[in-house]
């Protein structure tokens, strides 16, 4: 609401941006939880659940900056926000209904600490989960921190800003598709599985760093997108169907923790990193580090021999 009420008076300053941003990810880290532990709740089939969430989550992407750009032209900065800023009450209106729906059975006593304390009992008692999680600190660190700022600067200055808007059409139909395998595919063993699939990935930071035809491009970032979505799906289901429905939401707090530490970790370096190493160079790092972390949770033994929940 601050940014809203920010674009509709003018040009906001830069501390009330990252004011907003701030306020946003605190809200979105406390949400996360809740949705995450919600979906085996209200869903007979947790995985056709997450497929579907994933599709519906790309196709959202694509058709946003549409949108945006409609009413960007029809009015202002600050009506796009407004929009936006209603979509998040409808949102928030549904989520508060559901509740109606759910039983609520009778709960200890507890406070703030001895919540924490359970879900991080919990999460670090589960190897193939916190060793995921140690995993994609790295990952955030080295391939998704860097690789926004990066390939829009490098894309945008050779091709332009159109291809970059390409290449994210072509991100989010490969989420798409791969969101709509990952409802019909139920292989035995979701993580090892979903690692192998997620090599897919390294075609994103490699198609940027090699410079390829527009065509090029957009055929990786379909490629990776497939990957990423296919590889979120085993997981979000194996987290929501193998640790119990009454330390899901802790459980979940730590993984989101752990994974967001690494990218704004990763995001917050790549300036002054990028001013010593060649963005270029950086991708292609990125893009090692993708070959090695698919490698690494194919060697983690509780992480490749984790086998899905029973129906």
């Amino acid at each position: 609401m601050p940014k809203t009420v920010a674009f509709f008076t003018g040009v906001p300053p830069m501390w009330l941006l990252l004011l907003a941003s701030a306020l946003a990810g605190t809200a979105a880290a406390m949400f996360q939880p809740g949705v995450n532990g919600m979906v085996p709740l209200v869903a007979r089939d947790p995985q056709r659940a997450n497929g579907t969430l994933k599709v519906a989550d790309a196709l959202t992407q694509l058709a946003g900056p549409v949108l945006a750009g409609l009413l960007m032209a029809a009015t202002s900065a600050g009506a796009v926000y407004a929009f936006d800023a209603v979509t998040f009450l409808v949102s928030g209106v549904c989520l508060g209904l559901i509740r109606r729906t759910l039983t609520r059975d009778a709960k200890p006593a507890s406070t703030v600490f001895t919540d924490l304390r359970r879900g991080w009992v919990e999460f670090r008692s589960r190897t193939w989960e916190w060793g995921v999680i140690l995993i994609w600190m790295g990952f955030g660190l080295f391939v998704f921190g860097p690789y926004i700022p990066l390939s829009s600067q490098l894309v945008g200055a050779r091709l332009g800003d159109a291809a970059y808007g390409w290449m994210m059409a072509g991100l989010g139909t490969g989420t798409v598709i791969g969101g709509l395998v990952a409802i019909r595919f139920r292989p035995a063993r979701p993580l090892a599985a979903g690692a192998v699939v997620l090599a897919g990935w390294v075609a994103i930071p490699l198609s940027v760093a090699l410079e390829p035809p527009l065509p090029v491009l957009v055929a990786g970032h379909v490629a990776g997108g497939a990957a990423w979505a296919f590889w979120s799906v085993m997981w979000s289901t194996s987290v929501q169907t193998l640790v119990p429905p009454e330390v899901l939401n802790r459980v979940t707090a730590y993984e989101v923790a752990g994974s967001v530490c690494g990218i704004a970790a990763g995001q917050a370096l790549v300036g002054p990193v990028s001013a010593v190493v060649a963005p270029r160079d950086l991708l292609l790092v990125a893009t090692a580090v993708t070959a090695g972390v698919v490698a690494v949770l194919l060697l983690v033994r509780p992480v490749r021999d984790l086998r899905r929940a029973a129906p």
